[in-house]
């Protein structure tokens, strides 16, 4: 008996000295002399890092340049756009996706939405969401993970497809003439700054009052001068938004029309008459979690009275079937992925085999997709529009391709081009009509949702 309590009491210390083991002067002098051991290996490889970008030195040859940007189905689209220096891809997405139905409806040979015109009541709607759920949560202790979040994220000019649902179902749309872009619509690092800090300003005055039991009256009449403040900030930084405004379309074949006068939603309703967003399915690929389940994440939206992001979790090459079916069927698709990995800008290609920093390294990097996401290296960064699909001889698909807001110098003409294997590896989001969708599939959307919260993984970086 002595002998087993002697033994565990042994595993305890030891276990102890492992996980609390510091960085001692024995410690780092061990490392060194196992590194000089093979240090003389390394000196290619640290000449070359030392003096070049590891990208460029890690680029694969074998597959560089020999991205073929031709595809079997291909949506028709036209033209491309430019978010610059700004996080509004998921809303040049959204209105990418409707741009093709107003081109053939008016006859027109291009056309643009103005996203600026949006962007002012995105940001208007998220400032008041961000005040409402500070007075939800205003009985909580600044140490509670909600209120955490909150203030640490008041505003932002990112999104997912919902919130551009929400938006143009409540403020409809106009042309980009009308509300042009202006230098802080195009560059938005400093009006996010100004309003998260207004908004923290005012949210620590909320909670204030709240706690210091002013009445509803008093905390709604003090939070409509907080959000009309905001709506002036908005308008020095990005013009005021038109209540209504004259507009005449210019055909393809030149024919000038005759001016009319709309309201944004008018304009919306009719010159877009048969779009619906209870038509589209949202679908992920998140193998974190468990299939065939449908997912809510609390606060994932802009509009209080709009839609979270809710999302059926599928396998990808379920996926993959509604999409090309989509694509064979010339419409659209507004996706979401990873796109900073293996990502070679200058012949717009995403392939996994694009840079091997494992050989030139000589490390593994060994995490699946579920891990990635887990542990926050992997996650949705960026919406593009998908509209290509190439397949093989048996139609199964072998590459895609993305239709980008980054201008038409990035990449492929504008377009970004990635394989099969990129997509199991790198895409999460995607928004599918229901016409595509098999019925045993939009059998599971009537499930309750599982909610998640804001600070999930996978959503940390939410675009």
């Amino acid at each position: 008996m002595k002998r087993i309590i002697f033994i565990l009491i042994f595993i305890l210390i030891s276990s102890t000295l492992l996980y609390n083991q510091s960085l001692d002067d024995q410690t780092i002098n061990k490392i060194r002399t196992e590194y000089q051991k093979q240090a003389e290996n390394d000196i290619a490889v640290r000449n070359a890092l030392s003096n070049n970008d590891i990208k460029s030195v890690s680029l694969n040859r074998d597959v560089c340049g020999k991205t073929d940007h031709n595809f079997k189905y291909r949506v028709k689209v036209s033209g491309i756009t430019d978010q610059k220096s700004s996080g509004r891809c998921w809303m040049f997405t959204g209105l990418n996706s409707l741009r093709p139905m107003i081109i053939e409806s008016a006859n027109l040979s291009g056309f643009e939405f103005s996203t600026n015109y949006l962007f002012f009541w995105d940001m208007l709607e998220k400032s008041n969401l961000f005040l409402e759920a500070t007075i939800q949560n205003a009985n909580k202790d600044f140490s509670d993970k909600t209120v955490e979040w909150l203030f640490k994220n008041p505003i932002g000019d990112g999104g997912v497809w919902n919130s551009f649902a929400n938006i143009i179902a409540k403020y409809g749309v106009v042309p980009k003439t009308v509300m042009p872009e202006t230098y802080h619509s195009e560059n938005t690092s400093w009006l996010n700054r100004i309003l998260s800090r207004k908004l923290r300003e005012y949210g620590l005055r909320l909670r204030e009052l709240k706690n210091s039991k002013a009445t509803d009256i008093q905390i709604s009449q003090e939070k409509f001068k907080m959000i009309s403040e905001i709506y002036r900030l908005l308008v020095l930084f990005l013009g005021e938004p038109p209540t209504e405004f004259t507009y005449r379309f210019v055909d393809k074949d030149k024919n000038i029309g005759e001016y009319a006068t709309y309201t944004p939603l008018d304009f919306f309703k009719l010159m877009i008459p048969d779009y619906d967003k209870n038509n589209y399915v949202m679908l992920m690929n998140d193998p974190s979690r468990e299939y065939y389940k449908v997912y809510e994440i609390e606060y994932d939206r802009n509009v209080l009275e709009g839609e979270n992001w809710k999302f059926l979790n599928l396998p990808a090459n379920e996926i993959k079937i509604f999409a090309l079916e989509s694509i064979k069927n010339n419409e659209s698709m507004y996706a979401s992925c990873d796109v900073g990995k293996q990502l070679n800008k200058d012949d717009g290609s995403l392939d996994i085999n694009n840079y091997d920093f494992e050989s030139l390294l000589g490390t593994k990097f060994g995490m699946n997709k579920a891990e990635r996401i887990k542990t926050f290296d992997s996650g949705s960064t960026h919406a593009m529009l998908l509209i290509a699909c190439d397949t093989d001889d048996s139609d199964k698909p072998v590459k895609w391709q993305f239709e980008n807001s980054w201008g038409a110098s990035y990449g492929h003409n504008g377009y970004l081009t990635f394989t099969d294997e990129w997509f199991d590896n790198y895409m999460f989001r995607l928004v599918i009509n229901k016409k595509f969708i098999d019925d045993k599939t939009l059998k599971l959307l009537e499930q309750k949702a599982i909610m998640l919260p804001p600070w999930d993984p996978m959503f940390m970086a939410d675009n």
